[in-house]
């Protein structure tokens, strides 16, 4: 399995502690876990963790990517690749994606998690704030939402076919740092609708050139 985005970086450390280091939890259900990111910093405190096969390149310039412990090693393939919520971080969103494809084993997928563009506690924390969008809850490192619609249509002019595509809810890494009236407003609305919840989530594949 291979980790994008892996380091959760400044709070990697802290993550752990408190158990929801998504790295830590893949590697309990993977059989060889790699990781990657473009942050040196984050992936040093992964490697002072206890983690190895560790990668250091940037998301959009897979080809570019280098071990962190400057082995001659060579990445992939991958029987499944994880992108969690990194494709709103990123200005060229294809260029992950198209690099990609060929470091996933044949048979091999792709799970791709995106902040829904239609989350319920963000629509109603903008319409409170009454400060043209100054009350947004937002990542100041984002600079993109996602639609079911719009993932997909990246997904399919990417190369790939998604086997499914569902809605996830305020995770154990979310939860607690969100305000409760973001959370009483959350969970009251994805009781309803759950396409009102805060991310999405597509299993998908490169498809067959």
């Amino acid at each position: 399995m291979l980790h994008l985005g892996c380091t959760n970086w400044p709070y990697t450390a802290e993550s752990d502690r408190a158990g929801t280091l998504l790295h830590r939890r893949l590697a309990a259900d993977a059989g060889e876990l790699w990781g990657l990111d473009g942050d040196h910093e984050g992936l040093v405190a992964l490697r002072d963790l206890g983690f190895d096969r560790l990668w250091l390149g940037d998301l959009e310039d897979l080809a570019a990517a280098r071990p962190l412990d400057g082995t001659d090693a060579a990445l992939g393939p991958f029987d499944v690749v994880v992108a969690g919520e990194v494709l709103e971080h990123l200005g060229r969103p294809a260029g992950l994606l198209e690099g990609l494809r060929p470091l996933v084993a044949p048979g091999g997928e792709v799970l791709v998690t995106v902040p829904n563009a239609y989350c319920a506690f963000r629509f109603a924390s903008y319409a409170a704030s009454r400060w043209r969008g100054h009350g947004e809850p937002v990542h100041p490192d984002h600079v993109a939402y996602y639609s079911e619609s719009t993932l997909g249509v990246l997904l399919d002019r990417c190369g790939y076919d998604v086997d499914d595509l569902a809605f996830y809810d305020l995770g154990v890494e979310h939860r607690p740092s969100a305000p409760r009236s973001w959370r009483l407003v959350n969970d009251a609305a994805v009781r309803v609708a759950p396409q009102l919840a805060d991310g999405l989530v597509a299993r998908c594949r490169p498809r067959p050139a």
